[in-house]
């Protein structure tokens, strides 16, 4: 059954599936393509009569799948009720390494989240190179302009799909989190969102210095300068594969790179003083954003997939070599004091953990507080294998996505039983918070520190990483800068 309605740049006609309106491949911004390759994005082409929007439109360049068309820069709406007015809204900004971006991704389905009441946008911003690459000519951090245009669009049309313009919330999880505490520091951001949920937010921003060098060699992959007027003739995914060879060598690149080296991307936004003033720590703490309400939250065995794909084993010294050389650092030598019995597999992953997600999220909570803001705190503890609550976990439980492709099902009815409960729940409390400001738990404040921890047993305790949080007092997140 169709549906249709009307927006700025003409009417779309969706359909109905299982009691939700969807709305596939709207775009909110012109293609970025030919001269506009590289630059801000730029208003949507209005077009004549009724457009159809019932299949997903084209991601932006990314690896592992040929470009497929132009028009990146589109969206998808999922509503109970387009006829209906005053609906929160959700607007879902994905991650995936600042690499990758799909709103046909069955894990990211936002149906059931409008099913809870609620108008759930997917928004594609530009990836990889295309996004995120320091080029001379161009805007920095694309990508983020791209979700300010696209937070934009909602402002603008999502009282036709049954929302309320000035009750929205960003929910973000790893890239996607990361670029949620980006935008909540930008000028060009303020105002077009009320609340923000920040799942697993990475600690990596960089300098104009390292994004430049990172840059200069992607361009060298194709034998030229990281300037747009050179690049814009290149095709995307020549592109893509030039940064997916740097991808490659970071382990190589410690020695300049620094800490970028332990990652799985080169990019990441970058503090350029002007798109992005200073890092989201800084600038929260000194008040930014104040009357944004935050709900913040990590997994607990956040290292344990990519762990997984290593599959290699450390000694002592290279262990030590691994967590002296983060950035910030608090040293091999205080993880081994606090962790006596962990052999070097375990310190590697308790550490990427924490410097890679957990206490990103958990100073940039701290942080919003000192500056202001009202702040709630989870940890999912809760796993179904050998990974536990591993990265990305507590995203498929809130899309209700969980048994998806994942051995969810095979690890039998018990976990599945588990996984549906907690799931409900989970959907349940940060639809309260994106409806109302309120996940249903005691705000965090660094003294008492209340988290809301998900697991076979969900309690309200405090932050369980008491180790890790003590280790890491004191150090501060920032952005990564050229070593040497």
């Amino acid at each position: 059954m169709i549906v249709e309605t009307r927006t700025d740049a003409g009417m779309v006609r969706g359909r109905w599936e299982d009691g939700v309106a969807v709305f596939r491949g709207v775009p909110f911004a012109a293609p970025p393509v030919g001269p506009n390759r590289f630059t801000a994005p730029r208003p949507a082409v209005p077009w004549d009569g009724v457009r159809d929007a019932t299949r997903f439109g084209p991601p932006p360049p990314q690896p592992g799948r040929a470009t497929d068309g132009q028009e990146w820069l589109n969206l998808v709406v999922w509503t109970p009720d387009p006829g209906r007015s005053g609906l929160p809204v959700v607007v879902w900004i994905s991650g995936g390494t600042y690499l990758n971006c799909d709103s046909a991704n069955p894990h990211l389905c936002g149906a059931a989240l409008a099913s809870a009441g609620a108008v759930v946008v997917s928004a594609h911003y530009r990836t990889g190179a295309e996004g995120f690459a320091r080029l001379d000519g161009a805007p920095d951090n694309r990508g983020l302009l791209d979700q300010v245009a696209a937070l934009g669009w909602v402002r603008e049309n999502v009282t036709a799909f049954g929302g309320d313009p000035a009750n929205v919330t960003v929910l973000g999880q790893s890239a996607g989190a990361g670029s949620i505490a980006a935008l909540l520091v930008m000028p060009a951001a303020a105002g077009l969102f009320r609340r923000a949920i920040l799942q697993s937010l990475p600690g990596t921003y960089f300098t104009p210095a390292l994004a430049s060098d990172i840059a200069a060699e992607v361009g060298a992959e194709l034998g030229r300068p990281p300037r747009a007027e050179d690049l814009t003739g290149v095709a995307p995914d020549d592109l893509v594969a030039a940064a997916r060879s740097v991808t490659a060598r970071l382990p190589e690149r410690a020695g300049r790179w620094g800490s970028v080296a332990y990652t799985p991307t080169p990019f990441s936004p970058v503090v350029d003083g002007e798109i992005l003033p200073a890092s989201p720590w800084a600038a929260l703490g000194e008040g930014a954003a104040r009357d944004v309400e935050l709900l913040v939250g990590h997994t607990r065995d956040e290292y344990s997939l990519l762990a997984a794909r290593l599959g290699d084993t450390l000694d002592d010294a290279g262990a030590d070599a691994l967590l002296d050389g983060l950035t910030p650092t608090p040293g091999a030598r205080r993880y081994r004091a606090a962790y006596p019995s962990a052999s070097p597999n375990e310190l590697r992953d308790t550490a990427m953990s924490d410097w890679l997600w957990r206490m990103p999220a958990l100073h940039l909570a701290e942080a919003a507080h000192a500056g202001g803001a009202r702040v709630w705190f989870y940890e999912l503890g809760w796993g179904f294998n050998a990974a536990g609550a591993s990265h990305g976990l507590d995203t498929l439980l809130v899309f209700g996505t969980a048994e998806i492709d994942t051995g969810l099902t095979e690890a039998g009815p018990d976990a599945v039983a588990q996984a549906r409960g907690l799931s409900e729940l989970m959907r349940a409390e940060h639809h309260s918070f994106a409806a109302t400001g309120d996940p249903g738990w005691p705000r965090y404040t660094p003294h008492e520190r209340r988290t809301r921890v998900y697991d076979t047993d969900c309690t309200i305790t405090r932050y369980p990483e008491q180790r890790s949080r003590v280790i890491w007092r004191g150090r501060r997140f920032g952005a990564l800068d050229l070593i040497g």
